[in-house]
């Protein structure tokens, strides 16, 4: 949240859009939400449960926001292009927790890098295949994150990104 408020300092209405149907986009809807009201936003929840209700999800979104955040699951995923067009449309700056969607037109995402995970998973099958019980291993949570800007994006929503935030940036598509 912090970074959004970098990126677009005129924002005070946040939407979260969730599906329903997926507990972590839930309990990650509700860790936004707690995260957006303790730094003074006005945060309004959205949720889909079906690829059909996004393009009416939006409508409402487009009233009550300046900006979105998208919590991630496989439909959401699935669906990210049209979300990204969807929010260009809208004139919404949207911040993910995948670099995909920024790749698909999103403005921001910080989020855990795949890349540096599937490294880890990949040490752990070694590890495994050494003779290594599972059970014995520890689970790790991502220690890398990664921060993606899209100035393609940006710039079709008149948006200046700071220079300290590209600066940060460990990718920006230009």
């Amino acid at each position: 949240m912090q970074l959004l408020r970098e990126s677009v300092p005129s924002v005070r209405r946040l939407a979260i859009l969730a599906n329903a149907g997926y507990p972590a986009a839930i309990d990650e809807m509700q860790k936004v939400l707690a995260a957006t009201k303790a730094l003074g936003f006005e945060a309004a929840t959205f949720e889909v449960r079906r690829a059909e209700d996004i393009e009416s999800v939006f409508e409402a979104i487009k009233t009550h926001a300046d900006v979105l955040y998208v919590c991630a699951d496989p439909l959401v995923f699935a669906n990210r292009v049209r979300i990204a067009t969807l929010a260009l449309g809208a004139r919404l700056p949207t911040i993910y927790d995948n670099v995909a969607f920024v790749k698909a037109g999103g403005l921001i995402s910080y989020g855990p890098s795949f890349t540096d995970m599937y490294r880890r998973s990949a040490e752990y099958v070694d590890k495994i295949l050494r003779g290594a019980k599972p059970s014995d291993l520890p689970v790790e949570q991502p220690t890398k994150l990664d921060l993606v800007v899209n100035l393609t994006t940006a710039k079709a929503l008149g948006l200046t990104v700071s220079p300290t935030l590209l600066a940060r940036a460990d990718e920006v598509i230009e």
